[in-house]
């Protein structure tokens, strides 16, 4: 396991130890040591030094169960599965064979182009094949690839993909387009995730799908998009009637523009008919063929769950949920410290003011740790699909990530602004704490479809984001680290649930919202 430097956890040691009522006790990384009852900067460091010095870079980090465990049982929560504090989430890890000698040819009239593993196109196999091959593959360029009814636009129309390879732009029409009125315009759109984009295609009867990197459009680099396919690949168990792609990945800019010319096809042309409602899918005349041999294996992780039992009304709940096993690759100590383990130690945080609440909160209220952050939000996916509260019955699901270092901020960004009651909340407890609310300041980044929180809205239940704005603009140095943002953002997000957690009528989406909520079993 990689440690933090000694300078970076003697600054943290020195933050904890202001104002804590036993310094020594306190400068332990015990699950023992002493905690004050309230959301406070001192127990939080704490927290985070704790989770920073048992988080590795793997994500089955014993360590850090043992330790999340050990809090909620001397907090005096109760086991939140079913009287266990795990949650088993079974899946399966699919490793590339010498990805080296893993070639993507393109044939065609003019010839044939070989494309290269990690230089020029990621492959993988969704559908955990040990050995699958693509074999003279008609190719089709399908546009975004979106099948959206909602928005009256199919990509798929008109043309047969079954057994055929798809070509895939990133993000979606309303994105790269120029009219406001496709889709959301430049705000980011669920059909923009390429996880979304694999599983349409697998839905139209394609073998494989290439999707065509563009950084502006993904907000990834083509770096960080190669390390992670390029680590083993993580899915749940493919659930009955689910389709799923034998192959997929990515072509890179250069590559896709040279395939589009290898057809004769002029790409830029092309990318700007595809965000045009006449534009109509087209094969390519060309035939893609790939070999991909993986080690497949089965393993489990968990997710861990803690409960506050409801006083007058325990079957129904609120959740907050943090990843316990997030993977960060910053090369700063301290980001990388508050990447891995700053929304773990807030949802400790806030579950010790919950037990030391009074008068206890009249709904129950879950703790979740979820597992996989990293892969797809695996852990929090596998939740949804066993939860231990029925979705009908869950009131509203708040997420904590990655937590602000840069210091106190006046205002608190929501994102996913205006999709649901929630945001009347937070506006509430917003003036409580003398801030104010601001709708994401990058809402064309999609960071609302990219934590556990999406799962939660997949499902209907409302969902609750928000973190300081300096969160995305902070660039801090090695020494600098001022939890007091964190602290107010924790205070604020305990506001909302605890209010929510008092009452009785369930929050709603909006109208124009993308999500709907099911029925409650109270017909509320």
């Amino acid at each position: 396991m990689r440690r933090l430097s000694v300078a970076v956890m003697t600054a943290l040691l020195v933050c904890a130890c202001h104002h804590h009522p036993n310094n020594e006790k306190a400068a332990t990384s015990s699950p023992e040591a002493l905690f004050s009852p309230g959301i406070v900067a001192p127990d939080f460091a704490q927290h985070l030094r704790a989770l920073a010095e048992r988080n590795g870079h793997g994500e089955d980090n014993q360590q850090v169960v043992d330790y999340v465990v050990a809090q909620f049982q001397r907090m005096g929560l109760e086991p939140g599965n079913n009287g266990s504090w795990l949650q088993d989430v079974p899946y399966l890890e699919a490793s590339l064979h010498a990805p080296q000698d893993t070639q993507l040819s393109l044939e065609g009239p003019n010839g044939t182009t070989r494309l290269a593993y990690g230089a020029d196109m990621l492959a993988s196999s969704p559908a955990n094949l040990a050995h699958v091959a693509l074999t003279q593959s008609p190719l089709v360029f399908v546009g975004y690839g979106v099948d959206a009814p909602d928005q009256q636009w199919n990509d798929y129309a008109g043309i047969d993909v079954h057994g055929k390879t798809v070509i895939v732009l990133s993000n979606d029409p309303g994105w790269s387009g120029q009219d406001p009125s496709l889709f959301k315009g430049r705000n980011f759109t669920h059909y923009g995730l390429w996880v979304y984009k694999l599983e349409e295609a697998a839905r139209q009867g394609a073998k494989a799908a290439f999707i065509v990197y563009d950084e502006a459009a993904t907000g990834s680099s083509w770096s960080a998009i190669q390390n992670g396919w390029k680590r083993p690949q993580r899915s749940l168990p493919q659930r009955e009637g689910e389709a799923r792609l034998p192959v997929a990945g990515w072509l890179s800019t250069a590559a896709a523009q040279a395939l589009f010319a290898q057809a004769g096809l002029d790409f830029a042309a092309l990318r700007q008919q595809a965000s045009q409602r006449s534009f109509k899918a087209m094969p390519m005349k060309l035939q893609a063929s790939i070999t991909i041999d993986s080690d497949v294996v089965q393993k489990h992780t968990s997710n861990i769950v803690g409960r506050l039992t409801g006083t007058r009304q325990p079957n129904e709940a609120i959740v907050y949920s943090a990843h316990w096993d997030k993977i960060s690759h910053d090369g700063n100590p301290i980001r990388r410290m508050v990447d891995s383990s700053s929304g773990m130690a807030g949802l400790l945080e806030i579950a010790e003011a919950f037990v030391h609440s009074a008068p206890k909160p009249h709904r129950s209220v879950l703790f979740l740790a979820t597992a996989m952050g990293d892969s797809g939000m695996l852990g929090s996916r596998f939740y949804i699909e066993h939860p231990p509260i029925p979705l009908q019955q869950t009131v509203a699901a708040i997420n904590l990530d990655t937590l602000p270092i840069a210091g106190p901020d006046r205002t608190i960004a929501l994102i996913g602004y205006g999709q649901s009651q929630l945001d009347d909340y937070l506006e509430a407890a917003a003036k409580m704490h003398h801030r104010s609310v601001t709708p994401d300041q990058a809402p064309e980044r999609g960071f609302f479809f990219r934590s556990d929180q999406i799962n939660f809205a997949n499902a209907g239940i409302p969902v609750l984001y928000a973190s300081s704005s300096a969160q995305r603009t902070a660039d801090a140095g090695e020494q600098t680290f001022d939890m007091h943002g964190a602290i107010e953002d924790l205070r604020m997000l305990y506001t909302v649930g605890d209010k929510l957690s008092m009452e009785t009528s369930y929050p709603q989406w909006k109208p124009h919202s993308d999500f709907k909520r099911p029925a409650t079993i109270s017909g509320r």
